[in-house]
């Protein structure tokens, strides 16, 4: 029975890696750059898209979102309040996005009006790892009130992703977080990682992330 398992989710991911592939492909042939947001639920992912939205704009550039959450719609109202295109994604029971539910929500969008899309996945700091959707690049967002050993707790996250955001950078002293282990934890698992401090509340920050995403 065990190896029956193996065999299905095996199976399960070989599925869903194809479907991801097919979706790069179709971000590539729109001219599109696609980023995957991970992170716990509260650790700033909205908020993240909020304030760059706008710094976007800037610089003409058309931005659209994904919202996955498990029930609900509150991340998918605020992302619609800054005023871009977004379709909501409810997975049920499933505690992440996978490739056929973003493939879904780009059926209902016009990808020649849009040069970037964010992902927002579920708050979940383990299940969406394995489940790749398409995104050129996948952006990790924690904060210091989760804790100061959250890398550690969570290594194959930072495995998985390019970007790292440490938000609620204010906060540190005050929940007696240590934002320099994060950043050690961080290069230990991920040596090629690049690390940002972010203020998401007052926006300091968004133009390091802006800059990064772009290059």
């Amino acid at each position: 029975m065990h190896h029956v398992n193996v065999h299905m989710e095996a199976e399960i991911y070989g599925a869903n890696n194809r479907l991801a592939e097919r979706n790069a492909e179709d971000f590539k042939a729109c001219g599109i750059r696609a980023f995957d947001l991970l992170g716990a639920i509260g650790s700033g992912k909205t908020s993240l898209i909020e304030r760059i939205v706008p710094e976007l704009k800037k610089r003409n550039l058309n931005t659209a979102a994904i919202a996955g959450d498990v029930y609900g719609d509150d991340d998918f109202q605020r992302i619609v309040n800054v005023g871009i295109p977004a379709f909501n994604v409810n997975t049920g029971k499933e505690c992440h996005l996978d490739a056929h539910l973003v493939r879904h929500a780009l059926d209902h969008m016009n990808l020649d009006d849009i040069d970037i899309v964010f992902i927002e996945n579920v708050g979940n700091m383990v299940c969406p790892t394995d489940f790749k959707l398409g995104a050129e690049k996948r952006i990790v967002v924690i904060s210091t009130t989760e804790g100061d050993d959250v890398v550690n707790k969570h290594p194959m996250m930072f495995r998985d992703c390019q970007i790292a955001v440490i938000n609620k950078i204010d906060l540190a002293e005050a929940v007696d977080c240590n934002i320099e282990r994060m950043i050690i934890d961080i290069k230990r698992y991920n040596p090629e990682m690049i690390i940002l401090k972010t203020d998401l509340r007052k926006g300091e920050g968004v133009s390091e992330i802006v800059d990064v995403i772009l290059s």
